[in-house]
């Protein structure tokens, strides 16, 4: 099975990506759970690898992570 890939830019609204609302499949709008795979691209940015359960297609998406200042 093969998957085609897009790259989908998203601005995480919230300050932690993993609270933001999870995507639904462009072809079949089926509901994701969990990305597949995910990688730095920089400093302050994380892309995700998601493959739809239902009907195979893949996309990725990038997010924006703002740097957290911890004060004592």
């Amino acid at each position: 099975m093969s998957a085609v890939a897009e790259v989908m830019s998203t601005v995480a609204l919230r300050r932690d990506p993993r609270c933001s609302e999870l995507p639904t499949c462009p072809v079949c709008a089926d509901s994701m759970v969990a990305a597949e795979a995910s990688a730095y691209v920089s400093d302050h940015v994380i892309s995700y690898l998601w493959t739809c359960d239902n009907c195979g297609y893949g996309f990725v998406t990038k997010h924006a992570v703002k740097q957290r200042i911890v004060c004592n």
